[in-house]
């Protein structure tokens, strides 16, 4: 976490609330959270720059930033690229936020009209990397497919993840082959789809990855539509949780009855070290 959902809601909530204000200053509380420049060059390199687009990319959050006024239509000159993993995430804060939850800003962007954006990381997991245009290219090129691109196909999907001879699940959590998916959504997409997440991949019949991709762009828009999944620690862009969690039929709820068969969920960790709950009787 964050996974696509919760990384795009927060990506369309910030292009909303923050393209156009200008960036008057930048602290850096926690500098250890920072990637390819250090707190000074950070800060001077985005001091009065524009704030163009935000987007994501995989599981990123990709801020475009230029002080030049026709900017519009090219290269950025910089990019702030965001990794939330586990408890990292981005708030406004129009100068309501409580004190206490200032305790775990690791960087935050003043703007010139007085509001605040602040990338929050309880355990600093996360990372925020400046990057100029090139040096982006190269970095999100290695990251594989996007699963919501209409250009991702059956056929497309079917040539990343059918290669692989490992679990299935484990290849729909391998970004360098499906961009942006996680452990929730792979649980929510293969019960979906009534396949084995310990299925090795290379054994599906394109029927089955046909029907995988189907149930799992359906899953990742609903998500997004409930603003992302909250568990624990992420919350969208205004700082208010997703409501997904009561939407899933898998995830999170090993030992409950199958909403589909009635057999009960089973939770185990043997596919690939973290938490999998499938049906045994609807997942084969």
């Amino acid at each position: 976490m964050p996974e696509l959902p919760e990384t795009e809601t927060i990506a369309r909530d910030l292009h909303d609330m923050v393209v156009g204000a200008v960036v008057s200053g930048v602290s850096v509380p926690r500098p250890d959270v920072l990637r390819e420049a250090d707190a000074r060059g950070f800060t001077e390199a985005l001091a009065g720059q524009s704030i163009r687009r935000v987007w994501r990319r995989a599981k990123l959050i990709v801020l475009d930033v230029d002080s030049r006024p026709d900017a519009a239509g090219a290269a950025p000159a910089w990019r702030i690229v965001v990794q939330p993993r586990f408890t990292g995430g981005l708030v406004v804060d129009d100068g309501s936020m409580p004190a206490e939850e200032h305790a775990y800003r690791c960087v935050t962007f003043a703007l010139h009209d007085g509001r605040a954006l602040h990338y929050r990381d309880v355990r600093r997991l996360g990372t925020v990397a400046l990057m100029d245009a090139p040096r982006f290219v190269a970095y999100s090129g290695a990251l594989g497919l996007e699963p919501l691109d209409p250009a991702t196909d059956d056929a497309a999907f079917s040539g990343c993840v059918r290669a692989s001879r490992q679990a299935i699940k484990i290849a729909l959590m391998d970004q360098k082959r499906l961009a942006g998916v996680g452990n929730i959504y792979a649980n929510e997409a293969l019960w979906l789809a009534g396949i084995d997440p310990s299925r090795e991949a290379c054994t599906l019949s394109p029927q089955e990855l046909s029907r995988l991709r189907t149930e799992l762009r359906a899953v990742l828009s609903a998500s997004i539509a409930a603003r992302g999944t909250s568990f624990r620690d992420y919350r969208d862009a205004r700082g208010e949780r997703g409501r997904f969690v009561e939407q899933l039929a898998a995830y999170g709820r090993a030992g409950a009855p199958c909403r589909r068969c009635g057999r009960r969920l089973v939770g185990t960790h043997a596919v690939d070290g973290r938490s999998t709950v499938f049906c045994p009787g609807c997942q084969y």
